[in-house]
């Protein structure tokens, strides 16, 4: 996908012609650091090489409009009313960004009002408009020490134009939408919506999902609490199968198209013997495969680890008929269910080992409800607190159809349609599947290396 610097470039409502209330509380001086100048940016590639192919002179090389305060803002303060609303699956850190927009929005800029929207984006409908929560500083004081959100999450594709009458109704300026791939192109449908209704509507994403899949972004919120929770499992699992005779452990971790939270939690907890990626495909059978490693790490060390991605093995699923078994479809969301792959390894790798005189001793998890729910990590917490400032500054600077990111560590803005454009996934050939691989000495690839042109080598 070849960008260019128009493809990056952020909408706004207007000029800015209201100084900030900033002003009063940060240096006055001209070259204040506090401030962002209106034509800093942060490039989009960051090596010597990329930047030479792409021949074009510094100011056209493609990068990101860069976040934070303006000394001048487009909405009025004092007559400015901000809506909240979050969107799809659980994820550590939702009420800490919450917290964090209420904070800014009231004490430093001053708005009338911040409404929260109940139950994601079923709340923006005409049935449940209604149903908000006046959001204030007292309000959210603590929520950060709890996991979840106070406003509650769903699913499902709402209409754009119902969604848009609410806010109008409501009388919101400014809109925040925290989500997934599935809220972002909601907030996207939202932001079209309103501008063919020619209506001065702020909406900014605040971008999240524990699978760490969105493009355009460092890292996702949540994604660091969610991995280092997931080591305690993989550690408990381990200590599991080590216990019993010919034990199999079996951790299953989030990841439906992408493999970070499996591939940094292995990495952790130091005891995974293979990690399954929905990147990497692989067979379960033959002299190459997956049962046959398996059984030598059962015959040689008494037992194996396995840390598993959901979405990794599908086409193996579908191999075995167990999709349409399964009624597999699609969310509310627009995602694809999932079949269950952990159910498929463990009867697969049960009939192998008893097959071969090794009957397991089986001991499977699958912890995502209690991987999503936990609170934010100290690191988390910062995090979240800091993509909410730079959503409040985006909004209130008139910035539109954006969301906030972190790039090159640096806080952006983010056009919402690149926000879904692709998917983050970890590359098989990359540094990070390197380090997998070296750490837990699997074989590059379980069958024939042919499949993906790969030179079949051990790591250890």
């Amino acid at each position: 996908m070849t960008l260019h610097l128009d493809d990056l470039r952020v909408r706004r409502l207007g000029e800015c012609r209201y100084d900030s209330p900033f002003s009063e509380t940060l240096s006055t001086k001209q070259t204040s650091p506090h401030y962002v100048a209106e034509g800093d940016r942060v490039l989009l590639e960051d090596t010597v090489s990329m930047l030479a192919d792409h021949g074009l002179p510094l100011g056209r090389i493609p990068s990101f409009e860069a976040a934070g305060p303006r000394r001048k803002i487009y909405f009025d303060p004092s007559q400015v009313t901000a809506g909240i609303v979050t969107c799809g699956g659980l994820c550590p850190g939702l009420n800490n960004v919450i917290r964090g927009l209420v904070q800014e929005i009231y004490v430093h800029y001053q708005v009338k009002q911040v409404l929260g929207f109940r139950n994601g984006l079923q709340g923006l409908t005409a049935a449940h408009r209604d149903d908000t929560i006046e959001l204030t500083p007292d309000r959210v004081r603590d929520i950060h020490n709890a996991g979840g959100t106070i406003l509650g999450s769903s699913r499902g594709g709402q209409d754009a134009d119902e969604m848009v009458d609410t806010l109008v109704s409501r009388g919101i300026d400014i809109m925040f939408v925290i989500g997934g791939d599935g809220g972002m192109r909601a907030a996207t449908f939202l932001s079209e919506a309103i501008r063919a209704r020619g209506l001065d509507i702020a909406v900014i994403g605040v971008p999240k999902t524990i699978d760490n899949d969105l493009p355009f972004t460092d890292q996702s919120f949540g994604f660091q609490s969610a991995f280092a929770r997931a080591t305690d499992f993989i550690s408990a699992v381990a200590v599991e199968a080590a216990a019993g005779l010919n034990g199999v452990g079996i951790v299953k971790l989030m990841g439906r198209h992408s493999g970070f939270i499996a591939s940094y939690a292995a990495l952790a907890a130091n005891a995974a013997d293979i990690v399954l990626i929905p990147e990497i495909p692989f067979a379960l059978g033959g002299p190459d495969g997956l049962l046959a490693h398996v059984e030598q790490h059962v015959r040689t060390k008494g037992h194996v680890v396995i840390v598993l991605a959901e979405g990794a093995g599908q086409e193996l699923l579908e191999e075995h008929g167990l999709p349409q078994q399964n009624g597999r479809g699609t969310d509310a969301s627009g995602n694809l269910k999932l079949g269950d792959i952990g159910g498929l390894l463990q009867a697969s790798i049960t009939a192998h080992l008893t097959a071969v005189g090794l009957s397991p001793t089986m001991r499977y998890i699958d912890p995502s409800y209690a991987v999503r729910s936990i609170a934010a990590n100290a690191y988390d917490s910062v995090y979240c607190l800091r993509l909410a400032h730079a959503a409040v500054h985006a909004a209130m600077a008139g910035r539109t159809e954006a969301a906030v990111a972190r790039w090159r560590r640096r806080f952006v803005h983010v056009p919402l349609s690149l926000m879904t454009s692709r998917r983050n996934q970890v590359d098989p050939d990359g540094d990070l599947w390197m380090s997998v691989l070296e750490t837990t000495c699997q074989p590059a690839v379980f069958g024939p290396a042919r499949d993906r042109g790969m030179v079949r080598i051990g790591f250890c």
